[in-house]
């Protein structure tokens, strides 16, 4: 069994100081064995803003992976945005742009889909050099060890808004996550915590795939939901999420849901809404669907 913690859209230089402070306490709480960091670290690229990131990161006291994500892109500084657009990120968080991490248990790849020379730089895009990555990655890994591939933007929408623009490529990429076995798929980017089965959207698609978005971890940029993370427990063939929300003092338990594999396709078993801590039920997000 492994515990991964799944946090996004950080967003250092408009944070929530008080957060920041709660969601560090919770992950010594949780114990993760590895935090997975799905972009969007800072608000503006600005070296003010990754040293800030940079000294949260050296707070963990488990091991991480990261991505950038759009955020993390120069928006003023042009010249460097189309010339070389995640030095900054380099100098202060990390080199590795595809970050790899494995065990007897699980394999966790990251890919950088945050592009700045497309005409809308906030949406992202996966590219065939990716791809063959991913599939070159995979293709190595144990059947029984279970396949993480995180970026930034989002393989499926929100349940509740079908039209959410996704990742660049998706279609192209899916096939190919298919094939090499890809067991899981987290992203951020929409500030919206929900999971699910890619299949629900992506009908093309013959083998199951799940699907965990996080919530902002600790921005000020709320979507109409409280700053959030991902803590998954993966004890193959089952798999659970449960979305720890900051409650105004910690971070609590929120949604849990809970997904067994069977055969080729991922079931939803059970979901529990979860309760805060006066008691009231916390609001599901997601209905079970057969």
């Amino acid at each position: 069994m492994k515990t991964l913690a799944h946090i996004s859209d950080l967003h250092f230089g408009r944070i929530d100081p008080t957060v920041v402070e709660g969601l560090l306490a919770d992950l010594v709480h949780t114990r993760p064995d590895l935090v997975v960091i799905s972009g969007d670290l800072v608000q503006r690229a600005l070296p003010s803003h990754f040293k800030a990131a940079r000294a949260f990161l050296e707070r963990l006291p488990f091991p991480y992976l990261v991505v950038p994500g759009n955020h993390d892109i120069p928006v003023y500084n042009l010249f460097q945005r189309f010339t070389d657009p995640f030095a900054t990120y380099r100098r202060y968080i990390s080199r590795d742009l595809s970050p790899f991490h494995i065990d007897d248990h699980v394999a966790v790849l990251g890919i950088n889909t945050a592009r700045s020379v497309i005409l809308d730089f906030s949406h992202g895009r996966i590219n065939g050099k990716q791809i063959r990555r991913i599939q070159e990655v995979f293709a190595q890994v144990p059947e029984h060890v279970f396949k993480v591939l995180f970026t930034h933007h989002p393989f499926l929408p929100p349940p509740d808004a079908p039209q959410t623009r996704l990742v660049g490529r998706a279609r192209l990429a899916l096939p190919a996550l298919e094939a090499c076995g890809v067991d899981l798929l987290l992203a951020g980017h929409l500030h919206r915590a929900y999971s699910g089965d890619i299949m629900s959207f992506h009908t093309q698609v013959a083998r199951s795939i799940l699907v965990a978005q996080a919530s902002t971890a600790t921005s000020t940029r709320l979507r109409n939901e409280a700053n959030a993370y991902n803590l998954i427990t993966i004890a193959n063939p089952a798999v659970t999420f449960e979305v720890r929300s900051w409650e105004g003092a910690s971070f609590a338990r929120g949604l849990v849901s809970r997904y067994v594999r069977q055969g080729q396709r991922w079931q939803l078993e059970t979901q529990d809404t979860g309760f805060r801590p006066d008691g009231v039920p916390m609001p599901s997000g997601l209905p079970i669907a057969r």
